[in-house]
């Protein structure tokens, strides 16, 4: 970039533009490029309160125990006083059993959302809870697969010959792989008590390797893309010609430059691993009862989808409001950081 034209001391200019330095450049040329996303964020108003939201389910996840003392009851309690012992439904009137069911599962002030059938359990509790269980499978999903894909997408892009070869092979492999059938598999025979993790710990850690280690070429993919551009740049020869160590290059030169990319996926890979979570507690090979979980909620709720709806709309609607939230700032982000996107 050549340097800013100096004018002499007694030729000011006549006619400057509004908001021109004295160098002849606009404000908006001396933003960096986190100011300019940042204000082309601020203007989208559908990812501002999509990421608003993201903020509040993760805050209501954090503090989910505090949240079910003041508002529930504890996930795990049974309140079959409330139930209808012969439909297995929540009473209009635990007072009156003969005034009949509740078709929306006796909401009050003492059970915001209703109460569960058959057991009674607090549904408003469990949803917070089995936020926990989304959120964090879905995170660290997300930081194993990233990690695997940067890694191995920068060196691929950087190395080029038989190392791009065999990575780029590598990707296809994993992508053609049935993740899902291998998923319900291995989690249904995994035996108990290996690295020293049993039960619901043990199936969470399952869950995070598998979508982790087998979705990592998405990722890869991108890096690898941006990684052959960027290797051809002036900084990078400038960098060889000095006799930076291709160590140094790669995570010092050609790596914060990928900052933006990684972290714009790694907001839309969330919501997919939750979406996948909840499919593998759906088919029963996912989290543990009595342990909340969106998908098992509403496995359990199918019996009761005619007598009980608010049983299978209230699960629905957390997994739906949190991955519409998840991708809609994503896509907010992806335009945000796009140079092609007009100021």
């Amino acid at each position: 970039m050549s340097a800013p034209s100096h004018a002499p001391e007694a030729a000011e200019p006549v006619d400057s533009e509004p908001g021109a330095t004295a160098s002849g450049r606009s404000d908006a040329d001396n933003r960096s490029l986190r100011q300019i996303a940042w204000q082309r964020l601020r203007r989208d108003k559908v990812a501002m309160v999509s990421g608003l939201v993201v903020v509040l389910l993760i805050l209501a996840a954090i503090f989910a125990p505090f949240l079910v003392k003041l508002f529930g009851h504890p996930p795990t309690q049974f309140h079959q006083d409330l139930i209808d012992p012969s439909r297995r439904v929540p009473y209009l009137d635990p007072e009156n059993p003969d005034a009949g069911i509740d078709r929306w599962g006796g909401i009050s002030s003492d059970h915001l959302l209703g109460v569960e059938p058959t057991t009674g359990r607090d549904l408003f509790s469990r949803i917070l809870h089995g936020a926990q269980i989304s959120l964090l499978v879905a995170f660290l999903a997300t930081l194993v697969c990233v990690a695997l894909g940067t890694l191995l997408g920068i060196i691929a892009g950087y190395m080029g010959g038989w190392v791009d070869t065999v990575i780029s092979r590598a990707m296809d492999i994993f992508l053609a792989f049935p993740l899902m059938l291998f998923a319900i598999a291995l989690v249904g025979v995994i035996p108990e008590g290996v690295l020293g993790l049993s039960g619901n710990g043990l199936r969470i850690g399952v869950i995070v390797f598998i979508i982790g280690f087998f979705n990592w070429p998405y990722i890869a993919r991108i890096v690898r893309g941006q990684t052959l551009a960027l290797r051809e740049r002036e900084f990078v020869e400038a960098a060889k010609s000095l006799g930076a160590s291709n160590r140094h290059i790669l995570f010092k030169e050609i790596l914060p430059n990928l900052v933006t990319p990684i972290i714009v996926y790694s907001t839309l890979l969330i919501p997919t691993n939750i979406l996948f979570e909840a499919a593998l507690s759906f088919l029963g090979v996912g989290i543990n009862p009595p342990t909340p979980s969106w998908g098992k909620m509403l496995s359990e709720a199918v019996p009761f989808y005619q007598t009980a709806p608010y049983f299978i709309i209230f699960p629905g609607l957390a997994i739906f409001i949190t991955v519409l939230a998840f991708n809609l700032f994503g896509d907010g982000l992806r335009d945000a950081f796009d140079p092609r996107t007009s100021d």
